[in-house]
């Protein structure tokens, strides 16, 4: 990857400093031209050029640049991370130590690094006909060759898989239970730690699993539950008896559509003429409910639940600290999740159209909050105070916390922004670009307009005014404090 700091810097001071005169020794305020400034949110600087297109930035050790909406780059030598994108999510690159990823629009991969067995792997992808991994151990070794043969090792939710032209024969082992499937997903056997089990799909299956212990991270030992399934005609009839040998076994058993039924210590369930008439009594929970059919008509009552629901027209419904409601769906919806220190509460209007955060934390009194009206307006609090609007936010309402969307796209829409930071008393805005900006701290204001056709700066050594980049005016502290001295 190339490396940015020195790169950028040279491209943009070497053009735009000669093409700006007298302007190298000082921070550029050429508008959308080229402009240098603080970054108010936090402590560095940052310099953009060409408008929305070029900018590079550093924020401590944190060094970034862009050239949008085609190249971003970011390094962070602190957390020893980087991250590339072209035409983001085309093609992207991340790299945390030695941990590495590299992927062409998802569909080609190459990564490598330490697993979670501390063991340094190479992956090759591209998906979803070839599959390889090389690793310093030889039995993490493996290749795929979808479909005529292959061997995965951890992947695709198992431990491991081999095939022979897929679908004809797959063997899957996850833990200790073994599947060897033939023409994959119709017929399986499959056999593990007191487990038996075999399908011809969707004729008839059965699976057996016998009560086993285990030894947890505690020395103890555990009663792992068996279970006992048989369906026929899936998904038409099923029968089935978990938790054996624990405290709630449960026995389920669905005859579609004429009934459903569940049966345990902790819970019954019973549905007649799936899924129309349901009614349910959850004694562990102490609730009951009845649905008709759910989810469209529920009332549930009882000291773990209430809920009144009647779709599209309104719904209220409270669970514990979760409570949610919505009113002529979607048009309305609210969501509010107390689990303390956590206190969330959210609004929506026409799922992504309107949307407002809160999100306060009871123990420090903090408070975050962002709103978002697409495709006009986001705006975001965080918890330390810091503050940020903008005028058109195309993407930013339905990937929030994206930052590779945020660094190469939003600059491109972004037409007007204010930031404010309370810790610093720093704020600033800016309009088309920097055609307009403005800049303050506790002691000194800053305004460029018109590409710094006319700036001015007011700081504790006096007042300055610039006319086509040209001084024309000054002022002592002592005139500035007799011109500011009240009538």
């Amino acid at each position: 990857m190339p490396h940015g700091k020195n790169w950028l810097m040279g491209c943009l001071w070497a053009s735009l400093s000669l093409l700006v005169p007298g302007r190298a020794a000082e921070a550029l305020s050429a508008g959308p031209f080229a402009a240098q400034f603080p970054l108010t949110l936090g402590g560095g600087w940052r310099i953009e050029a060409g408008g929305p297109l070029m900018s590079y930035q550093v924020q401590g050790p944190v060094a970034a640049w862009t050239f949008s909406p085609i190249l971003a780059y970011r390094q962070d030598p602190e957390t020893d991370t980087e991250e590339f994108d072209f035409a983001y999510p085309l093609l992207t690159y991340h790299r945390f130590g030695t941990e590495y990823r590299c992927q062409l629009f998802q569909l080609f991969s190459l990564s490598g690094g330490r697993n979670q067995r501390d063991q340094t792997a190479r992956q090759l992808t591209l998906f979803p006909f070839y599959f390889q991994q090389r690793s310093v151990n030889p039995e993490e070794n493996y290749t795929a060759v979808l479909p005529f043969y292959g061997h995965l090792r951890h992947r695709l939710f198992r431990d491991d898989i081999r095939f022979v032209l897929l679908p004809l024969y797959v063997q899957t082992r996850n833990k200790d239970i073994l599947t060897d499937n033939y023409l994959l997903p119709f017929i399986h056997v499959r056999h593990g730690d007191a487990l038996r089990g075999w399908q011809v799909w969707p004729l008839i299956g059965h699976e057996h699993k016998g009560i086993t212990t285990l030894t947890n991270g505690f020395n103890e030992v555990q009663t792992v539950g068996g279970h006992d399934k048989f369906f026929a005609l899936w998904p038409l009839f099923f029968n089935q008896h978990t938790g054996i040998g624990t405290d709630n076994p449960e026995h389920t058993q669905i005859l579609l559509p004429f009934y459903s039924l569940q049966r345990s210590p902790h819970r019954d369930s019973t549905t007649w003429l799936w899924p129309f008439f349901t009614l349910t009594d959850d004694r562990e929970r102490k609730y009951r409910e009845w649905d008709s059919p759910w989810p469209l008509i529920v009332f549930a009552r009882g000291e773990g639940k209430t809920a009144n629901r009647v779709w599209p027209l309104f719904s209220q419904a409270r669970a514990g600290g979760h409570e949610t409601a919505f009113y002529l769906w979607p048009l309305y919806r609210s969501t509010h999740l107390r689990a303390a220190p956590l206190d969330r509460e959210r609004v929506r209007i026409l799922f992504y159209l309107y949307s407002h955060l809160t999100e306060s934390n009871t123990v420090t009194g903090t408070v975050l909050r962002r709103t978002d009206l697409w495709p006009l307006y986001t705006a975001h609090l965080d918890h330390d105070g810091l503050e940020r609007h903008q005028f058109l936010a195309l993407l930013e309402p339905f990937v929030p916390n994206n930052r590779a969307i945020a660094r190469s796209y939003s600059s491109l829409w972004d037409l007007w922004h204010w930031e404010n930071n309370p810790r610093t008393g720093a704020s600033s805005q800016a309009l088309l670009w920097n055609l307009y900006r403005r800049e303050r701290t506790p002691d000194t204001r800053k305004c460029s307009l018109l590409f710094g056709l006319f700036q001015y700066q007011s700081t504790p050594r006096g007042r300055r005014w610039r006319l086509f980049y040209l001084p024309v005016a000054h002022a002592a502290p002592a005139v500035r404090a007799h011109r500011d001295a009240p009538s």
